[in-house]
Formats: C-alpha cells, sequence, structure tokens
C-alpha cells in the first residue's frame, strides 16, 4: 500500500480478515469499548481503537493502528 492510498475503516477491516485468514488468527470489534462511533479492534493478541467505519483513516492515523497491531503496511 502506498502513501497516497486511503481508505476508510470498514475497508481496512476487510483487509484485516482476509491478513487474519491467512496468519490464522482472529479478528473482532468491540463496540461497547469504545466511545460513540469507537470501538476496540483486536487482531489476535493486539489492540487499537477504529473510529467511524464510514470515515477516511488519514496516513498517521493508518500507520499507528497497524504499529498498535504489529502489521506493516505491505502487508494490506
Amino acid at each position: 500500500m502506498s502513501d497516497t492510498n486511503t481508505m476508510n475503516g470498514s475497508e481496512l477491516l476487510k483487509k484485516l480478515r482476509k491478513l487474519a485468514k491467512q496468519k490464522g488468527v482472529d479478528v473482532r470489534i468491540e463496540k461497547h469499548h469504545g466511545k460513540g462511533s469507537h470501538a476496540t479492534l483486536y487482531f489476535g493478541g493486539k489492540r487499537t481503537t477504529i473510529k467511524d467505519r464510514k470515515k477516511e483513516l488519514g496516513v498517521g492515523l493508518l500507520n499507528s493502528m497497524l504499529k498498535d497491531l504489529g502489521i506493516e503496511k505491505d502487508e494490506i
């Protein structure tokens, strides 16, 4: 994925589910552990906060989320 590509939370979640299937780990979202439209996203044993899944994720936020989950940008 290049820095010029943008995606929303739903697109990221779709890519993470595909990656999780390849790696054999679980992906789940707990909506009640977030405030407002935010939720907690679990990828295997790691977690991050995901904002409104309909809105664009900025490059910095996306990088931070991937770092929290231990995923390299080129994996998605």
